[in-house]
């Protein structure tokens, strides 16, 4: 039986992007980014992400299907975010996938954004199945996840305040790196040592559970009363202990939560699975601990089309379609 061929866009924040997969296969993964320019503001402004999407969806669009060297018109369906992220900016894609499905005849399959997260790990290795462990750690969830079937997963844990990558975008604010902080905290960290103490407040959570606010407000605090002192601030080592105290103990609680669920693999996904130290770090603890890991290429951790497409596969499968009226939200709760 021939895979089904699908079409993943991605509008949620400040990437553009497309992708075609046929099965688990990936032909194509095509992206647009407005970074560059939110960078000048400090952050996403969405009537500029808005913009920016509209002038890039169809050529992005295009593009995915010129590298994939297929029609449009041989697609089986077209997988779309609908949240959550930026409302305008989710609107853009939506609409430009509905406009397709609708002239196509052919599904369209709304997608959750973090779900797409959890399914990037499918395109990294086609033999992957559930059950597995899954640690998702991005800039707006950060969770420890039993994934039992394609479409369910349980939430063993997860962070009580704010996500791991809220808390590089602030510590990196406070460094006086420029936007998204993410990439700028880990490289400023490979210049130094985790010298500085932490809190250990991140360790005395039970169960999966782990809290940033703490450990945020801290290194704010450090900065200031330095600051004040005339004190000069070691940047690098401050970034290097910051993010071992941060990333540390999702690994610790990923493994062992493999270990108390009997499974042998453990995936990844979100955008703080891009960071250098926590994927050396998980393989490290996984290969210890005689864990299979699968995490996806550092592309396929930020935003993308690929990985809409490949829940879309999922949902596509389960026989899941959206309606045409199917609108864009904000937010969406993990479940």
């Amino acid at each position: 039986m021939k895979e089904p061929l699908i079409l993943g866009i991605e509008s949620s924040c400040d990437e553009t992007a497309a992708a075609v997969i046929r099965g688990r296969t990936l032909l194509s993964d095509e992206i647009s980014s407005s970074a560059s320019i939110q960078a000048k503001y400090g952050g996403v402004v969405p009537e500029i992400a808005s913009r920016a999407h509209t002038d890039a969806v169809g050529e992005v669009v295009a593009r995915a299907l010129r590298v994939a060297s297929v029609k449009k018109e041989d697609l089986d369906a077209v997988a779309v975010t609908y949240g959550a992220g930026l409302l305008g900016a989710l609107l853009v894609g939506l609409m430009y996938a509905k406009g397709l499905a609708f002239g196509l005849r052919i599904p369209l399959i709304g997608v959750d954004h973090i779900r797409g997260h959890l399914a990037a790990a499918y395109l990294e290795d086609e033999t992957l199945r559930p059950p597995f462990v899954t640690l998702l750690a991005s800039g707006g969830h950060t969770a420890i996840l039993y994934t039992k079937t394609e479409t369910e997963f349980e939430i063993l844990g997860g962070t009580l305040d704010d996500a791991a990558g809220e808390a590089f975008d602030k510590v990196a604010r406070v460094l006086g790196l420029s936007y998204p902080g993410g990439p700028h905290v880990e490289a400023l960290a490979r210049e130094g040592t985790p010298s500085i103490p932490m809190p250990k407040m991140l360790k005395g959570l039970g169960g999966y559970d782990f809290s940033y606010s703490g450990l945020k407000t801290h290194i704010v605090n450090y900065v200031h009363t330095a600051e004040q002192r005339g004190e000069k601030v070691n940047r690098a080592d401050l970034a290097c202990s910051f993010q071992h105290a941060a990333l540390d103990i999702l690994v610790e609680k990923t493994v062992e939560a493999a270990r108390e669920k009997g499974t042998d693999t453990v995936t990844a996904g979100g955008g703080v699975i891009a960071n250098g130290y926590l994927r050396e770090a998980l393989q490290a603890a996984c290969a210890s601990a005689g864990l299979r890991l699968v995490l996806p290429a550092k592309r396929r951790c930020t935003d993308n089309g690929a990985m809409i497409a490949s829940e879309g596969l999922i949902q596509y499968r389960a026989g899941n379609f959206s309606p045409l009226t199917l609108n864009a939200r904000a937010s969406i709760p993990l479940r």
